[in-house]
């Protein structure tokens, strides 16, 4: 039981971890659109989406592969500014 709560927990931070990139690219596929509303900035826009959704999957696959998604999230969440006075 124990053990597929940990594979539940790193399918969650693996979907974290792909979103960001993701999110950040589709924020840039909808400026360049507001900016360029003809076919190539549409064109443009969903392959700045796509890049930036790859990335996220290979970043996060990589992150899984090797520390783990837990780890990595933890350790990039961590305050070690607060954590230190303790």
């Amino acid at each position: 039981m124990q053990k597929v709560f940990h594979i539940i927990l790193e399918i969650f931070g693996w979907f974290q971890i792909m979103l960001s990139p993701t999110l950040l690219g589709i924020l840039i596929g909808t400026i360049i659109y507001y900016n360029f509303q003809t076919d190539t900035g549409l064109a443009v826009a969903i392959s700045i989406v796509i890049i930036g959704f790859i990335i996220g999957v290979v970043f996060a696959t990589r992150k899984f592969k090797t520390t783990g998604t837990i780890n990595f999230l933890s350790r990039i969440s961590a305050s070690p500014d607060i954590n230190q006075d303790e």
